[in-house]
């Protein structure tokens, strides 16, 4: 029985997570399970990168994430079950963020989405396989 489930997206392709986030929808709802979805945002801290943005530049980045997450989550499931998803935003590399949290959550399951299938590569995205590789449990890879 699925007590939690993790469903990962990005942020910054909205329609691309519709169907994911549909998916995921339906698997925790399957057990009445809870779910959790999770997006991750770039840790430039003192790298090179990072003395390009502003100190204030990474709060910017998360807030503008949870609005984003709470925008995509209403539209592909609806205002009520939005309201029962936990609404997750992390920061530093997006497939050790989903681990450590799925991890943390104890998530039955996680589900992700994979690269477009018009891509010539027909592989699944960096993030995605790594998670697929690594996860302690099992993953969905949503088409």
């Amino acid at each position: 029985m699925t007590k939690c489930v993790l469903c990962a997206v990005d942020v910054s392709n909205a329609d691309g997570n519709m169907k994911t986030l549909q998916v995921a929808g339906r698997l925790a709802a399957l057990d009445d399970a809870q779910l959790d979805v999770i997006a991750v945002v770039p840790d430039y801290g003192l790298s090179q990168v990072g003395g390009f943005f502003s100190a204030e530049h990474h709060d910017e980045m998360v807030a503008h994430a949870t609005e984003a997450l709470n925008t995509i989550v209403t539209k592909a499931l609806d205002a009520a079950q939005n309201d029962k998803v936990r609404h997750l935003v992390a920061t530093g590399r997006a497939y050790e963020q989903i681990l450590k949290t799925a991890e943390r959550s104890g998530a039955d399951l996680i589900v992700v989405g994979s690269h477009d299938p018009e891509l010539s590569d027909y592989l699944l995205g960096p993030n995605s396989a790594r998670v697929v590789r690594h996860a302690r449990c099992s993953v969905y890879v949503v088409r």
